[in-house]
């Protein structure tokens, strides 16, 4: 059993598309790509912790979605899924957890979940001895925010999971870390590297 984590997969948001994934022609296809990057990596019991913003004004039905995507699913609430979720009186049935931050003990270490980046999180002040790690979503792989440089200067142990930086698919911890280097040795505009591109 593998351990997965992803975010901000904006399932059926068309004007992401328009505006940011312009790799991508259309919704169906961005769709199509992050479902096909999902079921190949992630297996029928291996855990997945999606940090939030799984779909945004889907004209697909966001259970067509779920039932489409392997293992088992863990929800940690964003900013853009209680639009969804208040339209599916089901969803508890798909996620094995439902829950706006979790902490999750890996391999020694104490990761902390949230969609938001925070300034500090359980045991954040021993994370330079690699005890505590934060993993989040919601700021993409957009590099003007001020976020992005608060991080990237003096947060090197929270973790962006976005799919916008991790190849459009969930990642075990070490895959997040070597994406989340690649991105902070990025030019400051923010340029997509080869890797970051769907098309074959």
């Amino acid at each position: 059993m593998a351990i997965f984590f992803t975010s901000d997969l904006h399932l059926g948001h068309e004007n992401i598309v328009l505006k940011s994934r312009l790799q991508f022609s259309d919704i169906a296809e961005m769709d199509e790509y992050i479902i096909q990057q999902w079921n190949r990596k992630v297996g029928s019991q291996d855990e997945v912790y999606i940090l939030g913003d799984f779909s945004f004004r889907a004209k697909t039905p966001v259970a067509d979605y779920l039932s489409r995507l392997k293992g088992r699913k863990h929800l940690i609430i964003g900013n853009h899924d209680a639009s969804w979720m208040k339209h599916m009186p089901d969803v508890e049935q798909y996620f094995e957890s439902i829950e706006m931050m979790k902490l999750l003990k890996y391999q020694k270490k104490m990761l902390t979940l949230c969609h938001y980046p925070m300034l500090e999180w359980p045991m954040s002040r021993y994370s330079d001895a690699g005890a505590s790690f934060l993993i989040h979503g919601h700021i993409h792989d957009c590099t003007t925010l001020d976020a992005y440089d608060v991080i990237k200067e003096r947060l090197p142990h929270a973790l962006n999971c976005g799919v916008d930086i991790n190849h459009f698919e969930p990642v075990t911890f070490e895959e997040l870390v070597a994406n989340n280097n690649a991105w902070y040795q990025r030019t400051p505009d923010g340029a997509q590297e080869p890797d970051d591109q769907p098309m074959s």
